[in-house]
């Protein structure tokens, strides 16, 4: 009877300690300050190839136009107010025009058909918070007859994207 007693003695001990030992433990807690931020981003690509060759007119009348569409651009801004501008990295020959229409994302505005040269020129405005991809561009090219024969050639055309805030 002894060794029974002494065994539930001791059970009762140990559940004591651990019922003493539950109520005194306490919850253990970190902290940590996070720091963050988000920059003004503006971004402008272009997709596509375009090529232009003129290579007819009508009797009497100034060289036919041709115009390349299909090409695409995409943008991302998380300002108000941006605009979108192009240039070319020289201007087109003598009698030759390369002019350029970017449709405008929701809610921006666009110029229109513009001429392109080495000053750049507004394209889009008022983008404003939007990101908008494969929007629809085109090029056009005209010449004069006083342009000639004008040989191969190219135009790097530079897209910017500023203002906004």
């Amino acid at each position: 009877m002894r060794v029974t007693w002494v065994a539930i003695r001791l059970i009762g001990y140990a559940a004591g300690l651990a019922l003493t030992g539950a109520g005194t433990l306490v919850a253990q807690r970190a902290t940590q300050v996070v720091s963050f931020r988000v920059e003004a981003i503006q971004e402008v690509s272009v997709e596509g190839s375009p090529s232009l060759t003129i290579s007819s007119a009508i009797a009497g009348q100034a060289p036919t136009s041709v115009t390349a569409s299909g090409s695409t651009w995409n943008v991302s801004t998380n300002l108000t107010g941006a605009k979108v501008t192009a240039s070319l990295e020289s201007d087109m020959p003598s009698g030759v025009t390369l002019s350029i229409d970017l449709a405008p994302p929701p809610g921006a505005t666009s110029a229109g058909r513009k001429p392109l040269g080495a000053a750049p020129v507004d394209l889009v405005t008022n983008v404003t918070k939007l990101t908008a991809t494969h929007l629809p561009l085109s090029y056009r090219l005209d010449a004069t007859p006083r342009a000639g024969i004008v040989t191969a050639g190219t135009r790097v055309v530079t897209f910017t994207i500023t203002g906004g805030v």
